[in-house]
């Protein structure tokens, strides 16, 4: 074989199983989508919960997407367990099930002077606070959202 015919068969291999390759990786199940949504205000609690429901549901359930819901600043009083709206309650409780994490920003509710016994089941302390919870989400792959 000469020179030029085993250069032209060695490019024409590579480009073979370049295009095998990404074949594969078109035809796998794509990634589950991770997302974080950033709460800070309180006139905005329906409005972020709204769009996680229609989230879960556009992409075909929770087995399709991880979420994660970081709340902090004036939002956080809209979960307090002893003034929460019952729809709210009922849409918290939806979410736990579905296995969304409700994150409270530890800095708020030290401000705020609660405790997690204090917020509605199913939240979590994001010790360091909730803008540091939320740059570890996005370092590991998390969609930041902030409606």
């Amino acid at each position: 074989m000469h020179r030029r015919n085993v250069i032209a068969a060695t490019f024409a291999a590579i480009g073979g199983l370049f295009a095998a390759t990404n074949s594969a990786r078109a035809n796998a199940a794509p990634d589950k989508l991770k997302a974080v949504y950033h709460l800070t205000d309180l006139d905005k609690v329906d409005f972020v919960s709204g769009n996680i429901r229609n989230h879960i549901e556009g992409v075909g359930g929770p087995a399709n997407v991880t979420i994660v819901l970081v709340v902090h600043g004036p939002a956080l009083k809209a979960f307090h367990a002893a003034s929460v709206r019952p729809e709210l309650l009922k849409r918290v409780a939806d979410f736990s099930k579905a296995g969304v994490e409700l994150s409270a920003c530890g800095n708020t509710m030290r401000s705020q002077q609660i405790a997690l016994k204090d917020l509605v089941p199913g939240f979590v302390v994001a010790e360091q606070g909730g803008v540091v919870r939320i740059a570890e989400l996005q370092s590991q792959g998390y969609v930041y959202l902030r409606p």
